[in-house]
């Protein structure tokens, strides 16, 4: 199995291209800001509400099925908000051994009008060599990156809201593996 240390930190660099691809396809990705843990309590509590609903998206029992590694569990990963775009991010780790295994991530635009298509063409001008990834009715699109993780991600319209749903795993993980956990997720969105 490979070492899954570096993980994580390729997640939140996958997480932080995905969300400045959905924002205005002319900016470039910015060093990813570290998850923020020192928010006044107000404003801490409502970013790992979210969190935990994004765990309760994808159980880590599909997650065990798909990567054939029992034991997996889930926990609230980081949450991140970018004001240049309008993007509300949270994440759910899937962790075997201490160690990150996969990761899920919602993204809602909250007051954008973006199109499911749109957010596709995005992250497909962003990620040479990104493919289509049929079956889901708004869109979805698999990519590899140079951090040698692989991601799906789908987009939808959900109650009015432009949501971008993200599975990031090892690099090993095919398309056919996560387009049944991102369909899982997508369907609770």
């Amino acid at each position: 199995m490979p070492d899954m240390r570096a993980y994580p930190i390729a997640l939140l660099i996958s997480a932080a291209a995905v969300l400045t691809a959905c924002s205005s396809g002319e900016q470039k990705a910015a060093a990813p800001a570290p998850p923020p843990a020192s928010k006044a309590p107000a404003s801490s509590s409502a970013p790992a509400a979210k969190a935990a609903d994004t765990c309760s998206l994808l159980p880590s029992d599909d997650v065990s099925k798909a990567i054939k590694i029992p034991g997996i569990t889930s926990k609230a990963g980081p949450a991140h908000d970018n004001p240049s775009n309008g993007g509300k991010a949270t994440s759910c780790e899937y962790v075997v051994e201490g160690k990150t295994a996969g990761a899920l991530a919602v993204t809602r635009y909250e007051g954008r009008k973006a199109k499911p298509a749109d957010m596709i063409a995005a992250i497909k001008k962003a990620k040479p060599g990104a493919v289509d990834v049929p079956g889901f009715p708004d869109g979805a699109v698999f990519y590899t990156d140079e951090q040698k993780t692989a991601t799906l991600a789908a987009a939808k319209v959900s109650n009015g809201v432009p949501v971008l749903v993200n599975y990031t795993g090892p690099v090993k993980m095919t398309k056919e593996m996560m387009t049944p956990l991102v369909h899982t997720a997508v369907a609770k969105a």
